[in-house]
């Protein structure tokens, strides 16, 4: 009977071991779990800044380009109205309706300048309306 109680404490005994060693492996293995994990949160928010401020720059790149098209609309507003003017500024001279019938045609800013007896600035306006209005249309 004492050897079978003594076989039974050393068997307890084995067992209380081996459930100590499989305590002692889990957490180890706890422990490397929480290290690489700690490590790929570092990374994960590393990244996460990262992408913040390429989306601040984005974005502050956005509003810089809509100022500078709201500047550029605010320009180019009143350029059908001044061309207008320019057309009507001497009615016997048709050199406008035909340099804006020849920038239909394709005509360069040296073309309008020595067949329609533009200015440079003139011809260059005319241009940029034409090329405009077809742009809208």
């Amino acid at each position: 009977m004492i050897a079978s109680l003594v076989a039974a404490v050393v068997a307890l005994a084995l067992c209380c071991l081996a459930l100590l060693g499989c305590c002692i492996w889990l957490f180890r293995r706890q422990r490397q779990q929480v290290e690489a994990q700690a490590r790929e949160d570092a990374i994960r928010d590393k990244r996460i800044k990262a992408l913040g401020a390429r989306l601040d720059n984005y974005l502050e790149s956005n509003v810089r380009m809509g100022k500078d098209l709201h500047e550029l609309s605010r320009i180019v507003a009143p350029l059908p109205e001044k061309l207008g003017q320019l057309e009507q500024r001497d009615p016997n001279n048709f050199s406008f309706s035909q340099a804006a019938k020849l920038v239909g045609m394709g005509a360069s800013v040296d073309d309008l300048t020595q067949s329609c007896g533009l200015s440079q600035s003139e011809a260059e306006l005319m241009r940029k309306l034409h090329q405009a209005r077809r742009d809208t249309d």
